[in-house]
């Protein structure tokens, strides 16, 4: 099967290419490192099955030769990627997605998209399952990102039901593991981040707000999943097992030994308070539930981090103190920031050779 990724050079997107070339798959990835990281994707390269093309998918997606598949990923997914860029996150929610359903429909392809659970908003039911509608706030400011996945599924399912495109809407809850960038606001990067270098673990809010969270490669075995499925859904991707984010400071703290202290700063607008999701449906129908804990899957994420002390001490200060204390997240070197320089494909290509030869970057997709 060949499979076009959207978005394919950021964290989950880069974990997806990687195990469908590992079955056999054919992939081209498309990414404008936006948020992504060349080095994410620079030892696939060498890989005759992958093929990388520089690309903002909200501008348009074009694939040579026939493909089997779309995975849509391409968005800003973290609080503070999508707060710096509003306007590009509405953009690729809403054209970007179109684009990359209109490539799948001149190739009479499988598509399947990345959704969220941020479609439930600060949910008044819970645990949350797929009937949800939600509790958003459509002009807040983490609209620009719920609103942009809420519509991304509605024009999906109108493509599916006016153009028999075959889609699939994965909705993902809280996933973590190697390739997260210690500074992309995400609460278990930055708490690790913060414990390898000694800051402080910042806690919004009084800490008894939960999440449920799921390892890489749990999740991107239920994309997977749903890739090879004619299924639709939606359905929720995530680790059943809620935990309150006091414990998960607690839990880093323990496996870090770190003795960094824990301070408390207000709750961000429209944080949600309690998520956990329902996934019956996904083992019902999709055979598919998360197997890998929270310590291995801490463990596994605290080691990559550990050996990448270069970007923890760069991407310390951007994540240092509260909300409205932090450094902009434009001040780390890092992807976004090179893909300011990468005016086209083969430039593109060139600079993630040069990631594989140079080693890390300043920090992970």
């Amino acid at each position: 099967m060949r499979v076009a990724v959207t978005g394919g050079g950021g964290f989950l997107g880069s974990h997806l290419c990687e195990a469908l070339l590992r079955r056999g798959d054919s992939v081209v990835c498309l990414d404008n490192f936006s948020t992504g990281d060349p080095a994410n994707i620079a030892h696939l390269l060498s890989d005759p099955a992958f093929d990388f093309q520089h690309a903002d998918v909200s501008v348009s997606v074009e694939v040579a030769g026939h493909i089997d598949a779309v995975a849509h990923l391409a968005s800003p997914a973290s609080p503070p990627d999508y707060l710096r860029q509003p306007l590009e996150t509405l953009a690729v929610g809403s054209r970007g997605t179109e684009n990359a359903l209109r490539l799948a429909l001149r190739h009479d392809a499988r598509f399947i998209l990345a959704s969220t659970s941020e479609i439930y908003g600060d949910p008044l039911v819970h645990p949350q399952e797929e009937a949800y509608w939600g509790n958003v706030n459509s002009i807040g400011p983490r609209s620009v990102y719920d609103e942009a996945k809420r519509y991304a599924e509605a024009v999906s399912a109108a493509y599916r039901r006016t153009h028999r495109v075959n889609v699939g809407i994965a909705r993902i809850f809280n996933t973590y593991g190697p390739r997260m960038r210690p500074h992309d606001g995400r609460v278990v990067s930055s708490f690790i981040t913060q414990a390898l270098t000694g800051e402080p673990l910042t806690i919004y809010g009084d800490g008894l707000q939960t999440r449920s969270f799921c390892f890489v490669d749990d999740l991107v075995r239920g994309l997977v999943a749903l890739l090879d499925s004619s299924e639709m859904g939606p359905f929720n991707l995530g680790n059943p097992v809620e935990r309150t984010v006091s414990e998960l400071a607690e839990i880093v703290l323990a496996m870090t030994g770190s003795t960094s202290e824990v301070k408390y700063h207000p709750l961000p607008v429209d944080d949600p308070v309690r998520r956990r999701p329902v996934i019956t449906r996904a083992r019902e129908v999709l055979g598919w539930q998360p197997e890998i804990d929270i310590t291995e899957g801490l463990r596994r994420t605290v080691a990559y981090f550990g050996a990448r002390p270069d970007r923890l001490t760069a991407s310390a200060a951007a994540i240092r103190g509260g909300q409205g204390e932090t450094v902009p997240l434009a001040t780390v070197t890092d992807a976004a920031t090179m893909a300011q320089t990468i005016p086209g494909p083969s430039a593109a290509s060139a600079e993630v050779a040069s990631a594989a030869a140079a080693g890390p970057s300043a920090s992970g997709g």
